[in-house]
């Protein structure tokens, strides 16, 4: 488990709950804190998220063989990111990875540091590779922008999202170019744990809450493990092939699972953004169902406050639900108006002999 954040003691600081324990929800007023972190002028607290470390002169290869992700000529300060999947093609673990040229760096969220350390540690056999749990030395700073000063003295991954990298594909009918998260660009940075205050300080910058940086990831359709996953999803119905898999690589636990989905199936279910009603007081709970015509379709997923759009939300809807339906979430006696947009469209995947439809044609 990482340890809780010293920036908790800062004035105002707010504690978050559930994945984002440990960390400042917010330090009094989100949404300020929310349109500062848009524009580039404040850091988010990300210590709660777990990091894992892999050197030795085997250390890309090895991975490579692991996971989805094509990683034998990342070069150093080069990011990406990669997932480690069940043999069915599930979800098990998500990493944001970037190599310094002697050891690569995996972000996680923070649950998943310490099973995922020990897992790759049982995968070594007689390879020079070590893994070790660093949660309790590095901690995480996010930012929309890049800090030229504190790159100097850190190591940098910058998220790929949402453009379609070498070997992914687009599971959304949008081009890069309108991609809402496109707009968002997305820095984090790893710093020693025992000096993050002073570091904080060295950027001049404002603190901003994690509530900030959900409302942007929700906003720029950006799914996070143990949010937007359970122990069924498959990359393609996060819209993951993009960034997150190599479709043309070598072998890999879960391929089969990939390349039968992309080419000949339909991944069952997808995930959709929501524009919440905003006349009520209150937003509906992560989990609350998704409803279309008197019948579940879905769950929410991630909901946060936007300060321009307003409610937001993300969820995993049947492939099945129809997309140009009005949607009601119910959180207990609560319920809530929901118009969605198609993130993964009904007909993704299928790419072999597919006919047009959401998706455009393959490039």
């Amino acid at each position: 488990m990482t340890p809780q954040s010293p920036l908790l003691n800062h004035p105002g600081a707010v504690a978050g709950g559930g994945a984002d324990a440990g960390v400042a929800s917010h330090y009094g007023d989100p949404f300020r804190e929310q349109r500062l972190l848009a524009d580039g002028r404040a850091v988010v607290d990300l210590s709660q998220r777990g990091v894992v470390t892999i050197s030795g002169p085997d250390r890309l290869s090895w991975l490579n063989t692991l996971s989805s992700q094509l990683l034998l000529e990342l070069r150093p300060g080069q990011s990406t990111e990669t997932l480690l999947l069940t043999v069915q093609g599930r979800i098990e673990y998500a990493a944001h990875v970037v190599d310094d040229g002697e050891r690569t760096w995996l972000v996680t969220e923070g649950g998943d540091a310490g099973p995922l350390a020990a897992w790759l540690d049982r995968m070594r056999f007689m390879l020079r590779v070590e893994v070790a749990d660093a949660s309790e030395e590095w901690a995480v700073l996010g930012a929309t922008r890049s800090l030229p000063d504190l790159a100097g003295n850190a190591v940098v991954w910058e998220d790929p999202w949402p453009f379609v990298g070498v070997g992914g594909y687009a599971y959304s009918s949008v081009t890069d170019a309108d991609h809402p998260g496109a707009e968002r660009s997305w820095f984090e940075y790893l710093v020693s744990r025992a000096d993050l205050e002073e570091v904080v300080a060295s950027t001049g910058l404002a603190l901003a809450g994690s509530l900030a940086a959900e409302a942007l990831r929700i906003a720029a359709w950006r799914p996070r493990p143990g949010f937007e996953t359970d122990e069924k999803t498959i990359p393609h119905e996060l819209d993951l092939i993009r960034t997150a898999v190599h479709l043309s690589k070598g072998c890999y636990k879960g391929q089969e699972t990939i390349a039968r989905v992309h080419n000949l199936g339909h991944p069952p279910r997808r995930l959709t953004f929501l524009h919440l009603d905003g006349s009520q007081h209150t937003l509906p709970a992560a989990g609350s169902a998704v409803i279309s015509e008197d019948r579940t379709v879905g769950r929410v997923t991630s909901v946060g406050h936007h300060y321009e759009m307003g409610p937001i939300a993300l969820a995993v809807l049947k492939r099945s639900a129809d997309p140009t339906a009005e949607l009601v979430v119910q959180d207990g006696d609560e319920t809530y108006a929901a118009a969605q947009e198609i993130i993964v469209a009904p007909d993704a995947g299928q790419v072999v002999g597919r006919a047009t439809g959401f998706l455009r044609k393959p490039r």
